[in-house]
């Protein structure tokens, strides 16, 4: 059967497709353009959003990326709920979750029978528990799908880098897709082979083509024969899906899910945007309530990602004792319902519309297909047609933000331009100038509200006819923002924002509107948490809490590296010969910890991922007091914290980068210390290798 056939036969079977020539006399569908999604690539666009949970060894080690030599049984979540933390995500909206049944360290979080190295040696149950297991019953019960990720790269495997570890890597996928219900996605992640315990050996082992060495065209046979409705990620291209580009969660726009130079032999690749709702990294951290993502973040996150036609896929991690923190609960639900309020009224459903051209004068491509609330109807013009013109008005004038259209991408990604325009006194105006890649969907947030009883929306340049499914406009619901909190010496800055007061407070305690009031030269001379939040005086109302931890204050610091330390992330400390940084603090003082910010500048020629730290009293005789490997920071520069094994009186401290990404030199954009007493560390450092990344490589 041709494409053109088995596409149109799918069709048929849909409602509102009951209209092929040989059933009808009405005009027929047009041929697809280019690559066009399978089913099963349908269906997942379909999702929208979901949880990534990692959780593991990480959890209970402080790390990111475990080095393989990780004892199983500190794994010991005695208060873990799968239902409770499944429950959270129906909640919020998700459609599903994909857990992380094995990282970079080689723990398989399921009584596997490829490897020792699993949860049979866990302190958890008596080593009779299976995580895998109970997130997989937890989604059946509450009615979302379950997925998993299962990293290529293995640090405990001996045998990794030769060729008896595939043996291992199979049977653990065949394990996964055997014993645990429908999986509707399985990730493979992108970091390959760099240092690792690797059986004791601990030693630097490199793959070096993944897709050759790990045999992904078998791979995939594997997941198609146990699980043919599975999706893909990643898997050398050979996959269904692929990163969006960014672990902000940002995908690019515009955004093609195929090669838009192609109209045949081009495979169709959804995008995935990916991010963790915590600044702390992927596994939960101690400290990291003051790194949760506002509400107002994610909602730009998802613009960002399912607004330009990917899908999205959030981390949420449970903590030590396996329960979510509540700080990334509160923001993760109140992000929920803003999306929930936002998608729940479409001021053009339903909206009469008129087109210039319709296909045939057939009824069932008409303009009213785009406002009908029916994703698979569509309207579309005669077969030769680029560009078409779609006017909607509105029941009555409505106000809107936000304008949404989507393709019927069955029938493949078309529109290469678009506009859309409102009626104001009789003439049209512009809102959306430079419309261009739609798809599964794009949605436009507008500068201000608008306010219509007319819009047009026209496209421009298309591939082919053009295939709209849907025309939407809604509304943001009242998100207040999150105020932005730095400090610069002993002098604190909070961000203003029009309309409303900001409230703070210096002590860890949660602000309310009897709270100081900001204003501008205040200070914080000392390490503590600052919270703030802004409040409407209008309504009472209180937005998202901001929190920041900070460190010693730098005033009396000194040193000739001062773009190292001198409370300016966008500045760096980049090294000559010497790899290191000295700092005087001007006065002896305690401390428990410090951390580390990568240059932010977006490259990685000499960022630093390996270090060593050092104190001093007196400048002469130095005392290591850690060092390690700072991890994935080549896909996510965050800062990073690194608690001391013990309190340190120090005068000066040297920090010293003993390798790079890339290059022979070494950099800093900031490094902060802090005073023992508040040494949790917020954000994590690792210990182990460096990753090799290829095209995708990350957590």
């Amino acid at each position: 059967m041709s494409t053109r056939n088995a596409i149109l036969t799918t069709l048929a079977a849909l409602p509102g497709f009951a209209f092929l020539p040989s059933l009808t006399n009405a005009a027929e569908p047009p041929a697809p353009c280019g690559a066009v999604p399978t089913k099963q690539q349908v269906d997942w666009l379909r999702m929208e959003w979901y949880a990534f949970v990692h959780f593991g060894l990480n959890t209970y080690t402080n790390r990111e990326w475990g080095y393989g030599d990780e004892n199983p049984k500190q794994f010991n979540p005695k208060n873990f709920d799968a239902n409770a933390i499944v429950s959270t995500f129906k909640k919020a909206g998700m459609k599903g979750m994909i857990y992380t049944a094995k990282h970079h360290d080689g723990f398989c979080a399921w009584p596997t029978k490829s490897t020792e190295h699993n949860i049979t040696k866990a302190a958890w149950k008596d080593g009779k528990g299976d995580v895998v297991r109970c997130f997989a019953d937890a989604c059946k019960k509450h009615g979302i799908k379950f997925g998993t990720y299962l990293s290529p790269w293995d640090r405990n495997a001996a045998e990794y880098g030769r060729p008896g570890y595939l043996d291992v890597y199979y049977k653990q996928i065949t394990e996964l897709l055997t014993n645990y219900g429908p999986v509707f996605e399985i990730w493979f992640d992108g970091a390959n082979g760099g240092d690792g315990f690797y059986g004791g050996a601990r030693e630097k082992r490199n793959i070096g083509k993944a897709d050759t060495y790990y045999n992904f065209k078998k791979v995939v046979e594997i997941i198609r024969g146990l699980q043919p409705d599975c999706i893909i990620w990643g898997a050398g291209g050979h996959g269904d899906v692929t990163w969006g580009g960014s672990e902000k969660g940002h995908v690019k726009y515009p955004c093609w899910n195929t090669d838009m130079n192609k109209t045949e032999g081009a495979k169709w690749m959804s995008l995935e945007g990916d991010t963790p709702i915590n600044h702390a990294g992927w596994f939960w951290h101690p400290g990291q309530g003051s790194r949760v993502k506002s509400p107002d973040v994610l909602m730009q996150v998802y613009l960002d990602s399912v607004g330009r036609g990917a899908n999205l896929i959030l981390n949420v991690a449970p903590n030590r004792d396996g329960q979510l923190d509540p700080a990334d609960v509160k923001s993760l639900l109140t992000f929920g319902e803003n999306r929930r309020r936002l998608l729940a009224t479409d001021y053009a459903l339903n909206a009469a519309a008129k087109a210039d051209q319709v296909r045939g004068n057939d009824k069932k491509f008409g303009a009213d297909k785009v406002t009908d609330g029916d994703i698979e109807s569509y309207w579309c013009p005669n077969d030769g047609t680029t560009t078409g013109e779609l006017v909607m008005t509105l029941k009555e004038p409505a106000t809107f933000d936000v304008v949404r259209v989507r393709e019927q991408i069955r029938l493949g990604q078309r529109v290469k331009k678009f506009e859309v325009d409102v009626e104001e006194n009789g003439q049209w105006r512009t809102i959306i100038p430079n419309g261009q890649s739609v798809g599964n969907q794009v949605m436009w947030k507008l500068r201000e509200p608008v306010k219509a009883g007319k819009v047009r929306l026209r496209i421009t340049e298309s591939r082919a006819c053009p295939c709209i499914s849907e025309f939407s406009l809604l509304k943001m619901p009242k998100q207040m923002p999150t105020p932005t909190i730095t400090r610069k010496g002993d002098v604190l800055n909070i961000s203003s924002a029009e309309n409303y007061k900001v409230v703070y407070t210096t002590d860890g305690s949660m602000p309310t509107a009897k709270s100081s009031t900001f204003s501008e030269g205040a200070k914080m001379p000392k390490a503590g948490t600052v919270k703030a939040a802004y409040y409407d005086p209008s309504d009472g109302s209180l937005g998202p809490v901001a929190e920041a931890d900070f460190g010693l204050c730098k005033v009396k610091w000194s040193g000739k590296d001062k773009a190292a330390f001198d409370d300016d992330p966008k500045t760096h400390w980049e090294s000559g010969d010497t790899p290191t940084v000295v700092i005087d603090l001007g006065e002896t003082q305690t401390l428990g910890a410090f951390s580390y910010l990568p240059r932010q500048d977006g490259k990685v020629q000499n960022m630093t991922d390996r270090y060593t730290f050092e104190v001093s009293v007196d400048n002469k005789s130095w005392k290591k007091v850690a060092e390690g490997e700072f991890s994935n920071l080549r896909a996510n520069p965050i800062e990073l914290k690194v608690d001391f094994d013990a309190p340190s009186k120090a005068r000066y401290v040297r920090f010293t980068g003993t390798r790079a990404l890339e290059g022979n030199g070494q950099s800093v954009a900031e490094i902060n210390l802090f005073p023992a007493e508040t040494a949790a560390p917020a954000k994590p450092a690792t210990k182990g290798g460096k990753k090799s990344r290829g095209k995708r490589g990350r957590k």
